[in-house]
């Protein structure tokens, strides 16, 4: 499928990418600069933004938009400004965040903020922004995780909200074939800075872990072969085919064993 996105002159539109502050959002934010996108810079830290802008090449071509995704009215007001956007041409859904620990520990604002923020604000925006997407033939990245290829003990919200963002983006894929290219990406471990937001322990998952810039540029050269389900790397892919060998029954306790605190 040919990446109608480009205008006639040859200038490219422009990109949202949620989560741009840290981790892959830098990464993609580099990387599509790179590939002559305008960028929309959306994060909840107005300061990490700023680090994130300071990093490209030519920082005064894109905009920072300060904001958070996990109140209804905070997603509405994004919306709102990207139906501004005339040549919006791709949606990076890449915010998302966990929280480490037993469910019944952990405080339900939280826990529910994941699915929020992970689930429900990608959903919102893409189903907002998608006829504008399918008029010029753009583009959507959804940052899934290996998380929701199986129950994760003690970061069951995290993976509860993966599960539905992997199956609700594949979903859309086929529904959009032709029209709207679509990649989910679905990495394992990675070192981000996911961790220490998620109060994990460190350490955890290291054999599989797979550098931010494979994951990215991963998704990049799938999003540039047409779209498609994106594990990176060749850890990430032993830690697919382990998920899926291993029967739910042997694999559940394994894990509650390995990550309880």
């Amino acid at each position: 499928m040919k990446m109608a996105n480009e205008k006639g002159n040859g200038i490219k539109g422009s990109v949202l990418i949620t989560g741009a502050s840290g981790g892959f959002g830098i990464l993609f934010a580099q990387q599509l600069e790179q590939l002559g996108y305008t960028l929309l810079l959306h994060g909840r830290d107005k300061a990490r933004l700023q680090l994130t802008l300071d990093t490209l090449k030519i920082p005064s071509k894109h905009r920072m938009l300060s904001s958070g995704l996990a109140a209804r009215k905070e997603v509405d007001e994004l919306i709102d400004q990207m139906l501004l956007e005339d040549d919006l041409v791709g949606l990076v859904n890449n915010a998302g965040f966990g929280v480490w620990g037993a469910f019944e520990m952990c405080e339900s604002v939280p826990q529910l903020d994941v699915l929020r923020v992970d689930l429900i604000a990608p959903v919102m925006l893409t189903h907002a922004l998608l006829p504008g997407l399918k008029r010029k033939h753009g583009f959507i990245i959804n940052v899934s995780s290996l998380a929701g290829e199986s129950p994760l003990p003690y970061m069951s919200t995290y993976a509860a909200a993966k599960a539905g963002l992997s199956f609700w983006s594949e979903a859309l894929r086929a529904e959009l074939q032709g029209m709207v290219t679509v990649v989910t990406l679905a990495p394992g471990p990675s070192s981000t800075g996911f961790r220490d937001v998620s109060g994990a322990p460190k350490g955890k998952g290291r054999l599989f872990s797979t550098s931010a810039e494979i994951v990215v540029s991963s998704a990049i050269k799938s999003l540039l072969q047409g779209g498609g389900y994106c594990i990176p790397g060749w850890r990430h892919k032993a830690l697919w085919c382990l998920q899926k060998l291993m029967p739910r029954l042997l694999a559940l306790p394994i894990m509650a064993r390995y990550l309880k605190p």
